[in-house]
């Protein structure tokens, strides 16, 4: 029996689970990849992917409004294709709920769900509604497709290749730390009013994210394909660990480089917790930690979405991250 305890400890052991299985059943794509490529005879590939939402698990409805969860289902189910550098098409939905929720209350998670798929142009070609126990689970298949030379796996990284990120890193975290703050101070008194004044954005960032699909547009524009690309959900510091191990690699990566919204600084500095810290571990921010050429740097350089964070190194020097004050320390990965 799976100790599962101990697999949510440690983050990375999920990866190590699906590389055991996965050559128990003859598979290599399930390991390795956000989505699986399906073959085909024409210059498209076929990408699939699929996803798990479990209540008490992934989300607290204590909080989590139904219309931004419904939303949000749908873009955590549709990175894995953009993270191969494919489009997004078609998406089934499952969900399992209880009695306690209301019709008005579907509506409003199909409501975000609709939504969701109506601004990045993905079509709900099924959907299944069963009963709970257990609370509201959700689960999602999506396909999408990718031009064969354009596909990009985890393994294509190079040594001296630039490391990207999109976006900014800790704010999604940042607003999950203070969702959970409120809500511990309302069970202590329900009479208190939540503390949320000026933090929308850090709450926006957790609840309702946003894809980075037209960053990936932009690459395609400057004609920049990634060497390698990533869904960056577990956080910063398991992405690159997963990235170099797929290409047997190192990195070095530069805190002064790493991008986090001066917010999400402040609201972790009034709560005494280091920024980096959370940036590094703290997960469910939906950018893309992808590697490019050297070459390619002119072009994105002044592309303000993308921050380039460090380079590849070979595998023998190791996973570090230079410090503000020019100390090495090994890259750990403590996940979401």
């Amino acid at each position: 029996m799976i100790n599962t305890e101990n697999v949510q400890q440690q983050p990375v052991a999920k990866y190590k689970l699906l590389g055991k299985y996965c050559k128990l059943i003859g598979s290599e794509q399930i390991n390795g990849n956000d989505a699986a490529i399906i073959e085909t005879k024409n210059k498209h590939k076929f990408i699939y992917t699929s996803a798990l939402f479990t209540e008490h698990i992934d989300f607290d409805l204590s909080y989590f409004p139904l219309k931004h969860l419904g939303y949000k289902v749908i873009v955590a189910s549709i990175m894995g294709i953009l993270a191969m550098n494919g489009s997004p098409k078609k998406v089934r939905i499952n969900i399992a709920l209880s009695n306690r929720f209301s019709e008005n209350a579907i509506d409003e998670l199909m409501n975000g769900i609709i939504l969701c798929c109506s601004k990045y142009k993905v079509n709900i070609v099924g959907l299944d509604f069963k009963s709970s126990v257990s609370g509201l689970i959700i689960s999602t298949s999506t396909t999408g497709e990718v031009e064969l030379e354009k596909i990009v796996y985890w393994n294509g990284a190079k040594e001296n290749e630039l490391i990207c990120v999109t976006g900014d890193l800790g704010s999604a975290y940042a607003g999950l730390i203070l969702l959970e703050r409120e809500k511990k101070v309302f069970e202590a008194d329900p009479t208190q009013q939540p503390d949320f004044i000026g933090v929308d954005y850090l709450l926006e960032r957790y609840l309702k994210p946003e894809l980075p699909s037209e960053i990936l547009n932009t690459l395609s524009q400057h004609n920049i394909i990634p060497t390698s690309m990533l869904n960056l959900n577990n956080g910063l510091a398991s992405g690159l660990i997963y990235l170099c191990d797929a290409s047997k690699l190192g990195c070095t990566i530069f805190e002064d480089k790493l991008p986090i919204e001066i917010l999400a600084f402040e609201k972790l500095k009034e709560l005494n917790i280091v920024a980096t810290t959370i940036a590094l571990n703290g997960g469910e921010d939906y950018e893309l930690l992808f590697t490019i050429k050297q070459d390619d740097y002119e072009k994105i350089k002044d592309i303000k979405e993308i921050s380039v964070i460090g380079f590849i190194t070979s595998e023998s020097s190791g996973r570090n991250i230079i410090t503000h004050d020019n100390r090495q320390f090994e890259l750990i990965a403590q996940g979401f």
